[in-house]
């Protein structure tokens, strides 16, 4: 079926491109060029963000964590974790003091009554009630154990004693089993028992896990399935969500002032009374911190905030705390953006915010949109650059120097001379006289039809015959000497100067496949380099440019192929080595008298052979012009002092001229 396409007028809401891998392949290939390790460049992309094709920036992990870091900060400067125990307190407080007030209440009517003996008894049971509401002890605990023995006069005030230490309960109890819904709420004590045959449950299928038998998850989430309603798909993921908020709730704990802790232990011992519950609780925490001691058990926070927060918002904020730690540390130790596919991307939109999940997504499908569109592959562990990677660099090493220059330096490097070759350009033109008879068939009967009128039999003559233009065929055989001395990066040359090579090498490939190009790299030692290497080939860490074993290597390569031949050397310092006699490389700096005859003599047998050497000179100093002066006088070449920011202009604009002159029969030598 043919594709079908709508339009619509910009609105300025819509998205001008998906995010795509040739794109995030763009962004990735300086980076590639100057490091050469698909891996590395991977990371700093993971670590710095980039922009999308319609500019917008994916945050990098560094600005990520710096958020999460900021998130986390406003946490603790705006809450008070004191709240717990003020709430719990002040609870308390207003059921003592609706109670007093129904004790005073109870008396006055007696009084009133006119029954003496009525009010007597009235008076005797306020005076009592009031001496123990008097003598309760401060701390939280101990006033919940005088209030749940205590008979209370109002009957409002003894049910809201009762619901505070349901809810209480169900808060505590909230720290194993969170969101349980109808669970958790009304626990009768039915309810309770049922929640300690859970966590005795729990704790012998941990058991039997340990002992390497089957847990038997299934059956436990079939017989108490309805306490977890995120619905664990495995015992491990349940028993990992339990100790989430197990640890958030040590958290709380350790976060508080010795004093609260204290009474918020004591309170818990004293809401938790059932021995068997409190000791399978115990021991449930016990396994999950063996089993989960990366969760932060004895982590803590420094709240310096004014809003008191309750339990039930403590809780929230340490779970919420507790996985912004997780998120950093996932972050941080990320090696590969697939790691990051680990994170809840819901959860961290809830945490951070739209703009950071969507960071955090994109950076996470790094890897796995450059595989799929077959840029690069993994290979013995490590990703490596694909066949269809290497061009690509190269065509976007090619694209970004063309786009410095103005179209008018290059044109389409058109011949006027047409030959008798091969080389298509798919443009035609009207027959003459002496041209070579190559019909175009499908424009020589479209030219008679147009005569003539749609008709058969289709009538040609002279003028309907058009016939294809084809270039003249020339052919070069290049060798380029890239310099990967310690000098270039140290300058800031290597990058430009790698990505002319691979620029280079894709215009050839592409432009003008039967020319051969080589490549020798050379430092201390010089050294033949293939165009699958090259994205990866990084400086050496040695001293000492070579000129002479690179002169030596090249000349041998172009002794075997045809054509016109010539070295283009790209470089940033004078030759400060050379191949001794024995076959040992010589360094000195400053250069001997010895390295730069040496050196000459190797070019002048590639003038013999008929190789020009034309040399690009990066941050020329006055020993590296004086060395060129020489060698065009020897060689004949052309030398060109550049710099890092027109060294691909000038390459480049140089091989295209030498090709549009060879084309025209013009390839003679001139010096600069």
């Amino acid at each position: 079926m043919a594709s079908r396409f709508t339009y619509s007028a910009w609105d300025g809401t819509q998205k001008g491109f998906d995010f795509d891998a040739d794109s995030l392949f763009d962004e990735l290939t300086d980076d590639l060029l100057y490091h050469g390790d698909v891996n590395a460049a991977l990371r700093r992309m993971m670590q710095q963000g980039m922009r999308d094709r319609n500019g917008e920036q994916i945050q990098g992990l560094r600005e990520l964590m710096q958020q999460l870091r900021e998130q986390r900060q406003q946490r603790l400067e705006n809450n008070d974790l004191g709240g717990v125990y003020s709430e719990i307190a002040d609870a308390l407080d207003d059921i003592i003091d609706e109670e007093r007030h129904a004790i005073e209440n109870a008396t006055q009517q007696a009084e009133q009554s006119g029954d003496e003996r009525r009010s007597q008894h009235a008076r005797d049971a306020a005076a009592e009630r009031n001496f123990r509401l008097d003598m309760m002890p401060s701390d939280l605990a101990g006033k919940v154990r005088e209030l749940s023995a205590y008979d209370f006069e109002s009957a409002e005030a003894r049910q809201r004693f009762e619901e505070l230490m349901d809810q209480l309960k169900q808060q505590l109890m909230q720290q194993a089993v969170d969101q349980m819904g109808s669970a958790m709420q009304n626990m009768s004590p039915e309810d309770m028992a049922r929640m300690k045959d859970m966590m005795a449950s729990l704790n012998e299928m941990i058991e039997r896990q340990q002992r390497g038998e089957d847990p038997g998850f299934e059956q436990f989430m079939e017989q108490f399935g309805d306490f977890f309603p995120e619905n664990p798909e495995t015992l491990e993921e349940l028993l990992e969500q339990m100790a989430q908020r197990m640890a958030a709730m040590q958290a709380m704990m350790n976060s508080m002032t010795p004093e609260q802790r204290a009474q918020l232990q004591q309170l818990s011992d004293q809401l938790l009374d059932d021995m068997d519950l409190r000791w399978q609780m115990d021991q449930l925490g016990r396994n999950l911190q063996q089993m989960f001691p990366q969760q932060g058990w004895g982590q803590s926070y420094d709240f310096q905030g004014q809003d008191p927060m309750g339990m039930g918002q403590a809780m929230q904020m340490m779970q919420e705390l507790g996985e912004l730690d997780q998120l950093e540390n996932l972050m941080k130790n990320a090696t590969t953006p697939g790691a990051l596919a680990e994170a809840d991307m819901d959860r961290v939109r809830e945490l951070m915010g739209d703009d950071a999940a969507r960071s955090l997504e994109r950076l996470a499908e790094l890897t796995k949109m450059l595989e799929e569109s077959g840029l690069i592959h993994q290979k013995e562990g490590k990703l490596e650059l694909t066949p269809r990677g290497l061009r690509k660099i190269g065509n976007n090493s090619l694209r970004d120097l063309f786009n410095r220059l103005a179209k008018d330096k290059t044109g389409q490097h058109a011949t006027t001379k047409l030959g008798f070759g091969h080389e298509r350009t798919f443009e035609t033109k009207q027959y003459e006289y002496g041209d070579p008879f190559q019909l175009d068939l499908e424009r020589t009967i479209r030219n008679a039809v147009r005569r003539n009128g749609a008709q058969t039999p289709v009538r040609l003559s002279p003028d309907d015959f058009e016939i294809e233009r084809t270039e003249h065929l020339t052919r070069s055989s290049t060798v380029l000497m890239l310099d990967l001395s310690m000098s270039m990066p140290m300058r800031d040359n290597f990058l430009p100067a790698k990505k002319v090579a691979m620029a280079l090498h894709a215009l050839i490939t592409s432009q003008f496949p039967r020319d051969f190009m080589g490549i020798v790299g050379f430092s201390e030692t010089a050294y033949a380099l293939t165009a699958a290497e090259l994205p990866e080939v990084s400086w050496d860490f040695a001293y000492g440019t070579n000129m002479h074993h690179g002169f030596t290597l090249a000349r041998q390569m172009l002794s075997r192929q045809s054509g016109t031949k010539q070295i283009i050397m790209i470089t940033d310092g004078e030759p400060t080595a050379h191949i001794t006699p024995r076959g040992e490389p010589f360094f000195n700096y400053p250069p001997t008298q010895e390295t730069i005859e040496i050196t000459l003599r190797e070019a002048a047998r590639c003038s013999r052979d008929g190789i020009r050497i034309n040399t690009f000179m990066l941050d020329a100093d006055y020993g590296l012009k004086h060395f060129v002066e020489q060698l065009t006088a020897v060689n004949r070449g052309r030398a060109f002092f550049t710099n890092p920011e027109t060294l691909g202009d000038y390459v480049l604009v140089d091989f295209i001229e030498h090709k549009r002159q060879l084309a025209r029969g013009r390839g003679g030598r001139r010096s600069a």
